[in-house]
């Protein structure tokens, strides 16, 4: 935890690691976002270079960069951090007790960020690698980006972490290289420096025509595309170190934007080509070219990298927050934060391939690019302003957020509405069906909950201590564990009195109940221990925070040798061959699994959810496994979980 807090403090190094995480979505986006910009229409790749667009164009970027991200992000959303952490599951872990329909925001926007991780990295090194065909204009970049994704994939599963050390000093030289090559043409026509000024972004929104206004907006909305993922990788940095090598980030941003201005303007009036002229590279002297498009697509793999990662994590807490089926998720470094989840992964690399099969050319992956994350901005705006209100800032202030923020997103939203024919379409379709999931999982799991019954476990001390003293009943285990639902110590679920009771007697020692609260703390882990019936019926709570990985098994052990240091339980075992030797006891889980049976008490809705929930769970872990238990030590016992009450069925005897 050390190293953590040592991350959040402002330091050189803190400053050099948030270039090479944070920065990689954003800072990459001067390759493709004023090609698409001046490229308004789709049906054609030679455009009409024009003053208003290109000053237009810059003012616009200018004013998002500055409005968007760094207002709403680097100053107002990085202060809504849970114990250090960002993102949106953290973000609506720290407002979810406001009101529970905060749970749609936070579903969408995290669906959003999702669907926008299969977009990037196909987008950003296909903008990389088509600088080639500069040199070589018949160059298959298609396959070299397959190539380069799917190699991308393979690494995930031994770790990032030597990699990501020199994230930070390569992203330092991606950045000071474009500020570098904005520069070399901004002196030759300092007045560019008027394209700052707003009323040039007006100029270009009020004299465009047929919806050309939102066409244009969908495309400048692309130079924000990573704001999102900046917030969600606040625990890797701290907000100050944010803060201030965003001040040096954006400025090269500018100046690279302003430079490809400068380029363009000298076309004025003329038509180019815009897939063999991008200004990006049309920036950089020719010698430099080779080296320019080397490092680019480095930076575009560390982009790509940045948000794998980010995808991994959002799992991660989807599944402990109970939004996501259980998924096994590594741990292949000692990193902190650092995780792999094989499906997730491969998922993810089946959709980028899919999205460079389908779009071929980065000129049409810009079609599919903004929308979902679009909406994920939106939705952070509403989880944000919840927020505010949490830390008792003026109505009036959330009244002004909400509504600034809403304007702009809404504009950009339909700006982007626009593009869903051209590709939208991909990303809204996977976005949708990565709510489905979310959503069955948690409506699931509250139809379900609404049928366990739970009794009071007061009533079972006696009939508990006699089957433990019971000679006659062969003894299950010395120490018998089950895993509880039940949130207070003093009820316990009906079934798991059946399964010690009626389901074939368990006598044991000792009766363990252990019951997991995921807490709104990301990586908080405590836990209390309460003996109901000294030294036979022991419950123990662990408060677990959303990013701790639940290892129920060594966490449970660890428990139990404090507690017999402590002299609080004796687990030697009751054998007398044994207990002479001072031998311990064995300890057994039992896994309660609630099966579904048929219901005519649910609606048409609640059943389709059910039936969909029953598929997902085909393909999820099982509990013993998604909590980290020896399988060696584990019974599952199947029970029905009745959805109705059966029907009273009448039968006569006729003898």
């Amino acid at each position: 935890m050390s190293n953590h807090k040592d991350l959040q403090k402002l330091t050189a190094a803190g400053l050099l690691i948030s270039l090479g995480i944070i920065y990689g979505d954003i800072g990459t986006s001067p390759l493709y976002v004023f090609k698409a910009i001046v490229g308004t229409e789709h049906s054609s790749i030679s455009q009409t270079i024009t003053e208003t667009l290109v000053l237009g164009g810059v003012s616009l970027i200018f004013w998002t960069l500055t409005l968007q991200t760094t207002l709403k992000y680097v100053v107002i959303t990085l202060r809504a951090d849970n114990k250090g952490e960002g993102g949106i599951f953290s973000l609506f872990s720290l407002v979810r007790r406001k009101a529970k329909w905060l749970i749609v925001p936070a579903v969408v926007g995290g669906c959003a960020l999702l669907a926008d991780g299969i977009i990037t990295p196909p987008i950003t090194i296909s903008s990389a690698i088509e600088g080639l065909q500069t040199y070589y204009p018949t160059l298959p970049t298609m396959q070299i980006v397959m190539a380069i994704i799917t190699a991308l994939f393979i690494i995930q599963q031994f770790g990032t972490s030597l990699v990501g050390k020199a994230f930070g000093p390569i992203m330092f030289i991606w950045f000071t290289m474009m500020g570098v090559l904005g520069i070399s043409y901004i002196v030759h026509d300092p007045s560019i420096i008027r394209a700052l000024n707003p009323y040039y972004a007006y100029k270009l929104l009020s004299t465009s025509t047929g919806g050309e206004a939102f066409i244009v907006l969908g495309a400048v909305f692309l130079c924000t595309t990573g704001a999102e993922a900046l917030y969600s990788d606040l625990g890797h940095c701290g907000k100050d170190n944010i803060r201030i090598s965003w001040i040096y980030v954006k400025t090269c941003l500018i100046l690279n934007y302003l430079g490809q201005a400068v380029w363009l303007l000298q076309f004025a009036n003329h038509t180019i080509d815009l897939n063999l002229n991008n200004p990006f590279y049309k920036i950089m002297p020719p010698w430099f070219l080779i080296f320019g498009i080397g490092i680019a697509t480095v930076a575009a793999v560390i982009a790509s990298q940045a948000l794998i990662s980010g995808s991994f994590t959002l799992i991660a807490e989807a599944v402990r927050l109970n939004l996501w089926p259980k998924v096994r998720i590594n741990y292949p470094s000692e990193q902190k934060g650092q995780l792999y989840v094989p499906s997730v992964n491969w998922l993810l690399w089946a959709g980028c391939l899919g999205v460079v099969l389908i779009f071929k050319h980065s000129s049409k992956m810009e079609s599919a690019y903004g929308l979902s994350i679009t909406v994920a901005m939106l939705m952070t705006t509403i989880l944000v302003s919840k927020f505010l209100k949490r830390k008792k800032v003026p109505t009036y202030i959330i009244a002004v957020f909400l509504t600034v923020y809403l304007l702009i997103e809404g504009t950009f939203l339909a700006g982007n509405l626009v593009k869903f024919v051209h590709g939208g379409w991909f990303t809204l379709s996977i976005g949708f069906l990565l709510f489905t999931v979310m959503w069955t999982w948690h409506t699931a799991r509250k139809i379900r909950n609404r049928y366990v019954k739970f009794v009071g476990i007061e009533d079972y001390f006696e009939i508990l201590k006699e089957l433990s003293a019971d000679e006659t009943v062969p003894k299950y285990a010395s120490q018998l564990v089950y895993l509880t639902s039940a949130n207070f110590n003093s009820e316990i679920e009906s079934k798991i009195v059946y399964s010690i009771l009626q389901k074939q007697p368990k006598r044991a020692d000792v009766y363990w109940l252990v019951h997991v609260d995921v807490v709104d703390e990301p990586y908080k882990r405590e836990y209390e221990v309460e003996s109901l019936v000294p030294n036979k019926v022991i419950r123990i709570d662990f408060k677990l925070g959303f990013r701790v990985e639940q290892q129920i098994n060594l966490l449970f052990r660890k428990v139990v040798e404090d507690l017999v240091k402590k002299g609080e339980v004796d687990i030697t075992s009751n054998y007398k061959s044994l207990n002479k030797h001072k031998i311990v006891g064995d300890f057994r889980f039992v896994v309660i699994e609630k099966v579904l049976s048929r219901s005519h008490s649910l609606s048409f809705f609640e059943r389709f959810i059910m039936d969909y929930y029953v598929q997902l769970k085909k393909v999820s872990l099982s509990e013993e496994r998604g909590f980290g238990l020896d399988l060696s030590f584990v019974t599952v016992e199947k029970v029905p979980l009745m959805l109705s009450i059966p029907e009273a069925i009448e039968i006569h005897r006729v003898n």
